[in-house]
This record gives C-alpha cells, structure tokens and sequence, in this order.
C-alpha cells in the first residue's frame, strides 16, 4: 500500500483516471480520502467504473447516511451482486437502507442463484401495451425513462398479464404515425430465455443470434427482466477465468489474486498438487518394474525426460483444445468419435514428425557410438517408435478426458494440462520400455 500527501490528494482529485489506476495500490484511508474529494458528478462516473468488490469495499467504510446515496444509483442487477460481496449479516443491513420498491427488486434477484439467467437480468425494462397508439406509446416511455431505465433502445410488448408478445425498437416507435396500433408494428419472432436458463446456455445464445438484449421470462411466459450483452462480457471474462484455473489445477478463486490470503491460496493450489504428486509416484513404480532393463540398457534412462514430456505436451495441447471448443459450443458430447478420428491422425503425424527427429538427431551425432554403443541404431529406431506411440497416446486421452467427464456430469476444465501430463508421465514410461524390450531384445536386452 502507498500513503498520499495533501498535493497528491489535490492532483487526483482533478484527475480521476490517475485515481483508477492507482487505486489497487492505496490503502483504505486513503480511498476513502481521494474519493470523498471528488466532486459529486466525478464521483458517481468513478463509483460505477469500480469492480463490485471495490465498490464494496468502499461502502463499507463510507458514513451511513452517504452509503444509502451510492447504493441506489445502481441498477438493481448490478445492487444485487455488490449485495453479494458483503457477509450474510452485512447484506440485510444493506437491503434495509434501499427504498422499498428497489429493496424487492434487489431481494428478488437474489432469490436466484448467482449463475441463473434470473441472477443477471435488470428487472427494469421498457414496455408498453399492443393495443396502444404509437402517440400515447411514447408519452408512456418519455414517462418510464424517469425511472432509471438501463436501456431503451429495445421496448418489449407485455399484455394485461405481463406475458412477451413481442418488441420493437425505439426508431420504429418514432418513424411510425401516431395513430397506428403498437401491435401493428411490433416483431414477434424473439429470442427469449428462460429465468433457471444456466449463464454458460445464456451466453451461447448470445452468441449464436448476436443480439444486444436477451428479455428473461418465467415459465408462464411472464417478462421478469432483460440480459444485456454488457453483462454477458462479465460472464464471459468469469468463466473464461475459471476455465484458466482449473486447466491450471488451481481450485476456483474467488477473489482477486492479491486479495486471497496466503492460507487460502495454500490450500486452492495444494490439493491438486498432491493429487498430482500420488500420481507422479506412478511413475517411479513404473521405472522400478522395469529396473531390470534400465540396469542392461543404461543408455534407456538418457531419453526418459524427452519421451514422457513430449507425450505430456501433446496431451496437454489436444485437452486445451477440446475443453476450449466445448466451452464456445463448436463441439459437443455427440461429437467425441469426431475428434478422436483427428486426434488419432494428427497424434500419429505429430509422432511420425517427432519420431523423425529424434532417429535423426541419433543417427547423426558424431559420437553417437560413444554415447549410445554399438546399436546405436536400434536405440534410435526405439526412440522414434515411442515417440509416436506416446503422442498419440497423449493426443487421445487428453482429447477424449474432457468428454468422459461431461458424460459424468463434472466441469471439462477439470481435465487440466498438469492432470492430463501426470496420466501420460506413467503410461508413456509403459509404452517406451515395453518397445525396448520388443525392438533391443536379443542386442542389449
């Protein structure tokens, strides 16, 4: 944490980009100093730029009576996760300070889960009736754009019973006459989520239909709110984050690097760690049961390292890969025997290549009788026959683990690089010394 003068406090304060960016870096003092300088309008544009657990942080060590003035400026989806941020007890005390139309607002959201299509939406929206004139539509609009809207762009067609017949956009609104019917011009082919829609399925349909605004219903058919393409962005940046540490095998964080404490970052990072090391101990009971021909062929051991990594790396590469198409829908769970045709054409033509270099690499060293004896040959040819086998191993295990544990209902980015090179360290010994013992049998075996 840095501390600030009285002349760094004034020049942030005519300077709020300087703020931001220094923000992460000040203590709490003086967050609350700098920000409480700032004029009002200045104020709000910073507040809203802030990440939810900045701002929470900061509401709490604000003056009650300026808290309750900084909770009701936002909408009531964004209310609802800062509300998250804040411990059980400190939530209802929040929700108490709001008035009480956006207090149920808030209460409502919360009342989905975090990663529902329901958790997302505003529940504020722009609507109007089907049997409306255009004239007495806009009059109602102009009315309902003093209640905070967060977008106007798209106004939905709701019936008596709240119910989605359609939508149409504000410059249809004004090009249209005033005595013509909304119902006369409104679309009805929409795309529509339900409210229990998991926010992965929300974010393919965001994709797929490249839209801007997605209205949420209920199972009625009822409008309960909008998704808009900025909150799918923090979706995206959420998943895409998780994704990363789980293939990492790091459990999920959930708060910013520099804000878990050590004893917590311990235990997300030690469980798959050992884990991985109960599995790596395989490896040493695979090089014990072949103790025998590594004895006779020390030369054996001197291409260990070159063998299972490269078995590891390929396998790595194809479960990154298929993890990261199953998380933007270009591939899904019907589609496993797809991919492990590819797989086990590019395996074997990433093993051929491989292969190849090593036999040459061998064949062309000008000691290569002095370091690996008179079979140099062989050794080579073992070598080059390994590395195909261990690739293409790799490449089909590490593409076909994502889709054994969808079908197992278990997240695909559990299939992590360190998971998926540990697997082909001890397999990848069982193929290289089981092709010794077939191609040096009878020369040095």
């Amino acid at each position: 944490m840095i501390r600030l003068d009285e002349s760094q406090y004034e020049k942030m304060v005519h300077d709020t980009d300087a703020l931001r960016e220094k923000w992460a870096d000040l203590s709490t003092d003086d967050r609350l100093h700098s920000f409480l300088k700032l004029e009002r309008a200045a104020a709000e544009d910073f507040f809203l730029t802030l990440k939810t657990d900045e701002q929470a942080e900061l509401l709490v060590s604000l003056p009650v009576f300026e808290r309750r003035f900084w909770l009701r400026i936002l909408p009531p989806d964004d209310l609802a996760d800062l509300i998250q941020e804040f411990e059980p007890e400190l939530r209802y005390a929040m929700l108490a300070e709001l008035d009480p139309r956006l207090g149920k607002e808030v209460a409502a959201l919360l009342a989905y889960a975090e990663d529902q299509a329901g958790g997302l939406m505003n529940p504020r929206f722009a609507r109007i009736r089907p049997d409306m004139q255009v004239g007495e539509a806009l009059r109602y609009l102009r009315k309902q754009a003093h209640e905070n809207l967060e977008n106007l762009r798209f106004i939905y067609v709701l019936d008596r019973d709240q119910k989605l017949l359609g939508a149409v956009s504000l410059r249809e609104i004004f090009l249209a006459p005033d005595q013509k019917l909304v119902q006369d011009i409104m679309r009805t082919n929409l795309v529509e989520a339900n409210e229990n829609m998991d926010q992965e399925a929300l974010k393919q349909l965001f994709a797929s239909h490249g839209l801007m605004a997605i209205p949420i219903v209920d199972g009625t058919g009822r409008m309960k709110g909008i998704v808009t393409a900025d909150d799918i962005v923090d979706v995206v940046e959420e998943e895409a984050t998780e994704d990363i540490q789980r293939m990492a095998g790091v459990e999920v964080l959930e708060a910013p690097y520099l804000k878990i404490n050590l004893l917590s970052m311990i235990k997300k990072r030690a469980g798959w760690l050992i884990i991985l090391f109960v599995g790596e101990m395989f490896t040493a009971t695979a090089m014990g049961y072949f103790e025998h021909e590594i004895k006779r062929a020390v030369v054996l051991a001197l291409f260990i390292p070159l063998i299972i990594s490269s078995g590891g790396n390929s396998g790595s590469q194809a479960s990154t890969l298929v993890v990261r198409a199953m998380a933007l829908g270009e591939v899904r769970l019907r589609d496993w025997w797809k991919v492990l045709g590819r797989e086990i054409f590019v395996g074997l033509a990433i093993g051929a290549i491989l292969g190849s270099m090593g036999l040459l690499r061998i064949l062309i060293w000008p000691s290569r009788e002095t370091l690996y004896g008179e079979h140099f040959f062989l050794i080579g040819v073992t070598v080059a026959t390994s590395l195909v086998g261990v690739v293409l191993w790799g490449s089909v295990s590490g593409s076909m683990l994502p889709f054994a544990l969808r079908k197992c209902r278990l997240d695909p980015a559990t299939a992590s690089a360190p998971f998926v090179a540990t697997l082909v360290d001890v397999s990848g010994l069982i193929i290289y010394f089981t092709m010794a013992s077939f191609i040096l049998r009878g020369a040095l075996l």
